[in-house]
Order: structure tokens, then sequence, then C-alpha cells
């Protein structure tokens, strides 16, 4: 059974959502308060040695929190944890959104949120973070080698820290290295979900990818207008 942490201070809501995702097969312990998170992953931390993601599967994060606010927590969270996010945004917040994706968040909902669309984001991320090894293919050789096994990323040798979201976008562009990949393709197989307009979470990672990459090539990831990215390292 997949085990995930729940920070919001709405404590009607988390029961709300801990009983539902309970009933449908995950277990959800929740904190009220940013610290409280903090604390809940730095204790894992410890009892397993390193920045492995211990019991918790994945985080869902709400932004605005007491003590400490959700993007505090994003921006201390690497230096503890390599677990992946979905941020819980207020509707109509995107600089939020922008800001937590840059942050390395893996997908966002809005609040107030269907618990039925919660459930699907965390199993579609849940999945993509723990895919089978009998579920990779042999990726094209290239400057860029990504273990499928270990979720690592290297270029020329050289380890790359990214998001699971990241690493899973560079799969999708290193099987089709040359072409164009359409966003529409990219959300579709990446994020889990249609492309909607005016939704920029797939340029905000692509962003920071860019940036991670760039020591190694001026552009590593080209954008061609109207069609979608191109992986050219």
């Amino acid at each position: 059974m997949p085990n995930i942490l729940l920070g919001d201070d709405d404590e009607e809501l988390t029961q709300l959502l801990q009983e539902y995702l309970h009933n449908h097969g995950i277990q959800c312990d929740c904190v009220h308060d940013g610290e409280a998170v903090m604390q809940c992953l730095k204790s894992m931390s410890t009892d397993t040695g390193s920045h492995d993601i211990g019991a918790y599967d994945l985080l869902v994060l709400d932004i605005m929190m007491p003590k400490m606010d959700g993007l505090s927590v994003l921006r201390q969270l690497p230096a503890i944890s390599d677990i992946p996010v979905i941020m819980l945004t207020a509707k109509g917040e995107e600089i939020d959104r922008i800001i937590g994706l840059e942050l390395g968040a893996d997908d966002y909902i809005t609040k107030p949120c269907n618990p039925r669309e919660l459930l699907a984001r965390i199993n579609a991320v849940i999945k993509r973070t723990t895919a089978a090894v009998s579920e990779h293919t042999p990726l094209p050789e290239s400057r860029l080698h990504l273990d499928q096994t270990q979720r690592i990323c290297q270029i020329d040798g050289i380890t790359l820290q990214v998001t699971g979201t990241e690493f899973d976008l560079l799969v999708a562009l290193l099987r089709q290295k040359g072409e164009v990949v359409s966003k529409a393709w990219l959300s579709e197989h990446v994020l889990q979900r249609e492309l909607q307009p005016f939704d920029r979470s797939l340029d905000v990672h692509v962003s920071r990818l860019r940036k991670k990459m760039q020591p190694f090539h001026d552009e590593p990831i080209k954008a061609i207008r109207g069609k979608g990215y191109q992986l050219v390292l």
C-alpha cells in the first residue's frame, strides 16, 4: 500500500482526504503546519541514514500553512529528502504554482480539490517514480545518460540532481532525440493529463531542466514555436 504524507492546516479537509485515500488503497499521514512536515521527513531521513524517501512515497503539500509555508518547505526539502511533491494551491494563484514548480514540485492541484482528481494525480506520480524495471526499454546513446532503474541522470559522467518529473521528461525526449515532441504528447505521457490552455507546468519543468543542463550545452532543449520541444544535447 502506498504511503503518503499530507501537509495542510485544514484539519477537516485532511480528515476527509485521509479517509477517501485509505478507502482507495493509500495510507495517509496528516500534519498541519510546515514545521511538522519537515520534522516528519527529517525523522525519515535520520532513520534511513540517507536522502531516500523512507516510508513515504509522496508528499502532498499545501502552500498556505502556519509556522512554515509550503514554498519554504520546498526550498529546504532537497537537503533532506528526494520525495516527490504535489502542491495544493488556491484557485487562481498562478504565481504560487509557478514558483512551486520552479522549486521542484512534480505537480499541483487547486483547492478546493476533488478527492478523485487528487487520487488520480497521486497514482500518476507514484507510478512514474516507481516504474518496474521490466517496463524500461533501452534509450539511445547520448552524452545524456539516464539510469532508469536507479533514476539517476548524468551528462558526460557528471550527475545532475533532477526531480522525478524532470527525469521522466528527459526519458521521453531522449527516446525521440532530434525529433520535435509536442507539448500535448508530453503532457499526456509525462504529466498524465491533457494539456490545458494557459497551463504552464510543462514549460516550467523544461525551463528548470535547461538551467541545469546549460553548463554542458548552450541550448540543450529547443523550443519549436507552435510545435513542442526537441532534445539536441
